[in-house]
């Protein structure tokens, strides 16, 4: 069996669909993906991973199509202003809520539905990430900034999710992503031109580090090169990003190992990184996560103001004891979305999913199934 950290099913490929599905009794609990990428599937691993990946791993995942080695790690530095040299702080304000989510065009189009006022309170009304899961090279400069500037208007820090790393998802459900790491390195020259001058967090490519078990050596050292590159174009581009690198779950590396690869990665380095992100899509509570955050950043090293963000959006009753990963019965939404936790070297609390976006069994994968987010949000 090959262990898999994230099961992803991408959806909104295709910019400037906002509708109701026709497909029967489904057209008024589904609300079809919005300009941004919807949210995906990530299905988390049991609840004690294995040691290391079956040996069967590499083979039955078509590998990515990574540059040479020798010329990944001869990618060259961008240019870095000088007030970039002075580390920014723990971001001030408040959250972003983006106005083309699908639960928001679900809200607006079914006023009559007797879960409206539910939905609407609980999880309408709280900011969560735009995610950019198609490569796109020709529109995503214009897409992040329509977000970006949009936060910057009204004075909020939106947050937004990169994800097209070549090889994804370990060529599963959601592979894709750039065709190469040459043209993924390009793809995020043009992602870090849309963010403009504001405060922004960057969730950088969820499951990117902790899954590269199933890369080779030489893939996964190609693979970090690239993000570090991509942590420090993102941050030379906007001083006042925070860039936040994959740190997986409580249940799923040990922190030793996946700091190891963090560092690799470049998540140690201030010029490429703010810290760590973890629990995206899952349902570790949050208390195991903050434990799990800090020993991986101790065990990381670099800088004390290193942080982690924990995604809340589906944990509120913790993940379920049969190891189930999708749409699972009884799980509640966790804390709210907010930049003030209150609890040492934790940055945020953030919803990276979003809550009601299916991951395939209660309504079809990414998109917004109005049952699944009424059970969550209910008391």
């Amino acid at each position: 069996m090959v262990v898999a950290a994230s099961v992803v099913v991408v959806a909104g490929a295709v910019a400037g669909v906002v509708a109701a599905f026709d497909d029967g009794g489904r057209a008024s609990d589904e609300a079809g993906p919005p300009e941004v990428s919807a949210s995906p599937r990530l299905a988390p691993l049991p609840a004690v991973p294995s040691s290391s990946a079956p040996a069967t791993t590499a083979s039955a995942s078509p590998p990515p199509s990574p540059s040479p080695s020798a010329r990944r790690t001869k990618t060259p530095r961008p240019s870095k202003p000088a007030k970039q040299q002075e580390r920014t702080t723990t971001v001030a304000g408040r959250l972003y809520r983006h106005p083309g989510s699908q639960v928001l065009a679900w809200v607006r189009s079914h006023s009559g539905d007797p879960r409206h006022g539910v939905i609407a309170s609980r999880i309408a009304e709280q900011p969560a990430a735009v995610w950019f899961a198609d490569y796109s090279p020709q529109t995503i400069t214009a897409r992040v900034a329509a977000v970006t500037s949009g936060g910057a208007a009204l004075g909020r820090v939106p947050v937004v999710v990169p994800y097209a790393i070549p090889g994804r998802d370990c060529g599963g459900h959601s592979q894709g992503g750039a065709p190469g790491l040459d043209a993924y390195d390009a793809w995020i020259d043009r992602f870090a031109a849309g963010l403009g001058s504001g405060e922004v967090i960057v969730v950088l490519e969820p499951d990117s580090v902790a899954q590269a078990e199933c890369l080779s050596a030489g893939q996964r050292a190609d693979r970090f090169a690239s993000l570090a590159r991509a942590g420090r174009v993102l941050k030379a581009a906007d001083p006042r990003a925070r860039v936040y690198f994959d740190a997986g779950h409580s249940g799923w590396n040990a922190p030793g190992k996946q700091a190891a690869w963090l560092r690799q990665a470049g998540a140690a380095s201030p010029e490429s990184s703010d810290g760590i992100f973890s629990n995206v899509s899952n349902f570790h509570t949050t208390a195991a996560e903050v434990a799990h955050d800090r020993r991986v950043l101790d065990a990381l090293g670099g800088p004390a103001s290193l942080g982690a963000v924990i995604d809340t959006s589906r944990n509120g009753n913790g993940a379920p004891a049969d190891g189930e990963w999708c749409d699972p019965a009884g799980r509640k939404l966790g804390r709210t979305p907010t930049l003030s936790t209150g609890e040492a070297r934790i940055d945020a609390y953030l919803w990276v999913k979003l809550p009601g976006e299916s991951d395939g069994c209660k309504g079809r994968p990414g998109t917004f199934t109005a049952s699944y987010a009424y059970d969550l949000a209910s008391p």
